[in-house]
């Protein structure tokens, strides 16, 4: 055959190269192995081992190993697979306008900024395009005429290339560039910071088109850390600092207005504030000495509209701040500090920090030195002269570190933090400050924590589910196609390899969805392998030798592989650019796997069979038991496409009923929340633990937030769900959260389990083994993005196939079946997500079920066009319904036998593949089943609906002829 020897030459480079790659993940897991065999669970010791074993050497010709350059060159595992935590970060684009404009106070400015905040919760376009909209939209509605280049608004020092006449447009293109300049800013600011946890294989990404900055860090086990440390803006101030007598008028104010008027702040009226305040153990700058316990109260109080009402000129924009920790000498309470603010929020000094190091003061206390930058080193000599004698606040990030007296002015920009650190903290500030600063505040907008334990579980339940499903196939298609079989499972094989040495030479990352998107590529390499054994059958059957029949099946195949599989990259293609996380890995390994299924059951198995073949040895394409299986079955579909058009229609209507009244469980990044799986050491009964936490979970209203528990996978496990201040992206947030869940819980769990145990369970402790969170914004992003990629699949698919078949019938017939699939998917989870013991949220992972099925289903439909496209070019004697009928029981063996083995395959992952895939898992299955229906009973009858002519009697047989209808055709 013709390119044989380039064929073999590509696979046999492709085949070194994936070689080469490949090495450095068995050796260091082979290092890893022999460490573990030696240590057991000691940390310790097995560091040590791995340091010994460090040393040792594999030199193999062509290439040496070394464990430290394996480690780092071995295949990326995502976090379902090996723990760890994801966040996706958002730089607080509000933050960067009010820099931008130098704290302009401009009431249309603030009054735009307000209303952006308000439309971003539901909005996917960009911050800073929706203030350009509000600023136009206010300044419009009032008639000011303001320009974006005025003075008070970005015609200021801060940024230069603006002048006074600049036009808006060009204001506008100028303010995008400085903003996505700050991003880049943070981004690499972050990228630092990572750099300095010590965290593995570090994941940093920008999100196109946002202010967003994706961050993954398998394998970390300190959540809250992580988290704080990308937070923290490193935003260094300085601030002048009001105290007691100055207050204590206000605070006596409040007092009596908490007694009468308690419950609209969120307290109870019998709260005595004042005694909330023990301000006779106070012993620093501070204006109250508060227990920890009573913070959230003096939190509500202090910010309640009621008592922002009352505030006198003189405390106007004050701002209450806390210790960033208790003091020494009162470890139970916290130090609250009123500082002395203005009316845009601008501390007086706000200057980077050029060097952090850790020192010692003269009582031998850890303490932060500092260089401020010029600027800042100008601005503190200033402060530092204005308050001699008074008190100065040192805060970073809305803490205050530090509040001394100044004794003389500081010229030089050097000062000191002290706040009874640890030498661990210390530490963590120095990093921080030495990474620099944020160019604004970052929130935590998604974010995903898979403990290790779960992490194990899910390579075991992956790789349990890939062995079945493997070995399934193997034994089918041998049972099936007998001595071809072996060739395709050959080029199975090989495409595997090939599939994980791309993935390891492209940096990608391994996912438990894209361990299922392998499984299924191998079901797709099957179908391929099927559609062209059974052509070589058919040509067998017509009587030509077994090279001559090989050479038509390939050639006659060749056609349906290509559109079916064109068809599903394009899905998996979308499902790439729309989807987040997991799915863009199932999406990557699905392209990766299709394409190399082309390559290795097309090109490279066509030369082994044809290698074989041309030496004079046979190849049977079939067993005794499967030789006329199908062979002469032909049944009457297009007869009965009234019957399957009611049963469509029935089942159609009562899907949409069910979506209309009952409809579904939506999971929280389409709605926002936060989830927890939580493990237990015995049976709990989830409607039990789901009463307890709805009690906890109180607004500050009294009213109760959305708490669900639901039974994950068995009955130790239970699935939390709740939207409890979701609007409260902080740490702070999160921390009080699973406070509440663990004090919710506690009675469920093993006596002495502490709140840290709880919060990193592993396979010794009861706890949470994987939580996540989903900001509205995030929320509204994902769900829009679902379904936009809903319509671009569908709409690319109408497109090729009308371009490939060149009749609209054909698209009209293949969409009007990929809806009734959707239809069908959605009602099955309206119908049934209450009784299911497994996820059956609508979610992203859930879009992706149906994109795949809509894949496979326009795969299936393809097969059976491209058949129909055949006979009318070649059998003119028919009618256009026994041509239909023909068409459709020619395929038969191939429907049957893809969909046999994928079903075989989705069961495989739905059983042993764990709890996360199987929501997945059955929207696939269900979607596999009446996507073979579709094809047959949806599709071609439609098609065929449209196609014929009123001309035409509608007769139907094998041997039935209509020579002047089809000629019209």
């Amino acid at each position: 055959m013709q390119g044989k020897g380039l064929i073999t030459i590509v696979a046999i480079v492709l085949g070194l190269i994936c070689l080469n790659e490949l090495l450095p993940t068995w050796y260091a897991s082979k290092i890893e192995k022999q460490a573990t065999a030696i240590a057991g669970d000691n940390p310790e010791k097995y560091q040590k081992e791995i340091a010994k074993l460090s040393k040792d050497t594999l030199n193999l010709g062509f290439t040496k190993l070394y464990y430290t350059k394996a480690k780092d060159k071995e295949m990326k595992l995502g976090l379902d697979l090996k723990g760890g935590i994801n966040v996706l970060l958002e730089i607080n684009q509000r933050d960067l306008v009010n820099d931008l404009t130098n704290y302009s106070t401009n009431p249309i400015l603030i009054e735009a900024l307000n209303k952006t905040d308000e439309v971003q919760k539901n909005s996917t376009k960009s911050y800073i395009d929706n203030f350009f909209d509000q600023f136009d939209a206010i300044n419009k509605a009032k008639g000011t005429n303001l320009k974006l280049a005025d003075p008070e608004i970005f015609g200021n020092t801060t940024l230069t290339e603006v002048k006074y006449n600049t036009p808006d447009e060009q204001v506008k293109s100028i303010v995008k560039r400085k903003i996505d300049a700050s991003v880049g800013t943070a981004f690499e600011v972050i990228r630092t910071r990572i750099d300095k946890l010590g965290a593995i294989q570090p994941n940093v990404q920008r999100v196109p088109g946002t202010a967003r900055i994706s961050v993954e860090m398998p394998g970390m086990k300190d959540i809250d850390k992580v988290k704080k440390m990308l937070q923290t803006s490193a935003k260094l101030q300085f601030w002048e600092v009001q105290q007691v007598p100055e207050m204590a008028p206000y605070f006596q104010t409040l007092t009596s207005i908490v007694a009468a008027k308690g419950d609209s702040m969120g307290v109870a009226k019998n709260v005595n504030f004042m005694n909330l305040l023990h301000l006779d153990k106070l012993r620093t700058n501070g204006v109250a000495n508060v227990k920890l316990s009573d913070t959230a109260t003096v939190n509500k109080i202090l910010n309640s509209k009621a008592a922002q009402s009352l505030r006198p000129a003189n405390i106007k924009y004050t701002q209450f701040m806390w210790g960033y920790k208790p003091e020494a000498t009162d470890a139970e309470s916290l130090v609250l500090y009123a500082i002395r603010g203005n009316i845009n929020q601008k501390a007086p000094v706000d200057g980077a920090v050029e060097t952090a190091n850790i020192s010692y003061d003269e009582l031998s206390r850890v303490v932060v030195d500092m260089q401020m930058d010029s600027k800042g080193a100008k601005e503190w000599k200033t402060l530092t002269e204005k308050n001699v004698g008074k008190p100065v606040a040192v805060t970073l990030d809305g803490r205050v570190y530090t509040a001394p007296n100044v004794v003389n002015a500081i010229p030089n920009g050097r000062t000191q933090i002290s706040g009874n650190f640890s030498q661990e903290e210390a530490k963590e500030l120095v990093d921080v400050l030495g990474a620099g600063k944020l160019p604004a505040g970052a929130k935590v907008v998604q974010a995903t924590v898979v403990g290790p334990s779960l992490g194990q579980e899910s390579i075991d339940a992956g790789l349990m589910s890939f062995i079945i499903a493997f070995a399934i196939i193997i034994v089918y298609i041998i049972f099936y196609y007998g001595g071809a079989g072996v060739y395709a499972v050959i080029a199975m094989v090989i495409n595997l390899f090939y599939i994980f040495g791309i993935m390891d030479s492209g940096d990608f990352t391994l996912t438990l969805p894209g361990i299922a998107g392998i499984v299924l590529t191998m079901a797709v390499a099957v179908d391929t392998n099927v559609i062209i054994y059974e052509r070589t059958k058919e040509e067998l059957f017509a009587g030509k030798n077994i090279l001559e029949a090989y050479k038509d099946g390939f050639k006659h195949a060749l056609n349906a592989i290509i559109d079916g599989h064109t068809t599903t990259f394009l899905t998996a293609v979308v499902l790439f650019f729309f989807g987040t996380g997991p799915i863009k890995g199932f999406a990557l390994t699905l392209m990766i796997g299709i394409a190399m299924t082309l390559f290795t059951s097309v090109l490279l198995s066509r030369v082994m069979i044809f290698s074989r073949l041309n030496k004079g040895k046979g190849l049977s394409v079939w067993t005794p038991a499967t030789k006329n299986l199908f062979r002469n079955t032909w049944i009457d579909f297009i007869g009965k496409r009234k019957y399957a058009y009611i049963f469509s229609a029935v089942l159609t209507i009562v899907c949409i009923i069910s979506i209309a009244t009952h409809g579904f469980k939506y999971g929280i990044d389409f709605t926002g929340g936060r989830n927890y799986v939580v493990r237990f050491d015995k049976d709990v009964k989830a409607e039990e633990v789901e009463n307890k936490l709805v009690a906890l979970f109180k607004t500050e209203d009294g009213k109760n937030s959305s708490v669900e528990a639901k039974t994950f996978g068995n009955d130790k496990q239970l699935k939390i769900s709740t939207d409890y201040l979701i609007e409260d992206e902080s740490l702070k947030a999160d921390q009080i959260i699973e406070q509440k869940l663990f004090e919710g819980l506690k009675a469920n769990l093993p006596a002495g389990t502490t709140l840290q145990d709880f919060k990193s369970a592993d396979k010794e402790h009861a706890g949470i083994i994987s939580s996540e969170k989903v900001g509205p914004s995030v929320a509204d992003d994902i769900k829009v993005h679902g379904i936009y990629a809903v319509l671009a699949a569908l709409g690319m698919i109408f497109i090729y196939i009308l371009v490939r078949f060149r009749r609209w019938q054909f698209s009209l017939g293949a969409v009007a079946a990929l809806f009734h699939d959707a239809v069908i998917i959605l009602g099955a989870y309206s119908l049934l997500h209450k009784y299911m013991p497994f996820n059956m949220e609508i979610n992203q992972d859930f879009i992706a079920a149906i994109l795949t099925v809509l894949g496979y289903s326009i795969n299936d439909t393809v097969i059976i066009f491209d058949r129909i496209r055949e006979y009318l070019r070649e059998k003119k004697s028919l009618t256009l319904a026994g041509l239909f009928d023909d068409s459709i029981s020619s395929t038969l063996g191939r429907t049957f036998n893809t969909s046999f083995t994928t079903i075989l395959v989705i069961l495989a992952i739905f059983i042993f593949g764990g709890d996360n895939l199987r929501g997945f898992m059955f929207a696939m299955l269900i979607g596999i089943g009446f996507g073979t229906y579709s094809s047959i009973f949806v599709a071609s009858a439609i098609a065929y609906d449209f196609l014929k002519t009123g001309k035409e009697e509608e007769v139907h047989g094998k041997s039935t002829t209509n020579k002047e209808v089809l000629a019209s055709k």
